[in-house]
């Protein structure tokens, strides 16, 4: 298995607020790991179904973080207003 599925009603991804903490912004992080700007937004707002585990390795080097800090569990029924949807 060479990636995770990611579903957009069962996870929200920290990664705004892990590159605020580190003080990145997504280009250079994009630059450094070595993928576009355009895919890395992507993976911020959650418009993707599945991320390379080398991809998220990469990210997590990046940052000095862990999987679990970028990716949150989120039930179903609160996603709507986790996302600001409700």
């Amino acid at each position: 298995v060479t990636q995770i599925a990611v579903s957009h009603s069962k996870a929200a991804g920290s990664l705004h607020r892990m590159l605020a903490q580190r003080k990145v912004n997504g280009k250079d992080l994009a630059e450094r790991i070595g993928i576009s700007p355009v895919n890395l937004s992507r993976i911020k707002t959650g418009k993707i179904s599945a991320v390379r585990f080398s991809t998220l390795d990469a990210i997590c080097q990046a940052l000095d973080c862990q999987p679990g800090d970028l990716l949150e569990y989120i039930p179903d029924d609160e996603v709507g207003d986790h996302m600001g949807l409700a």
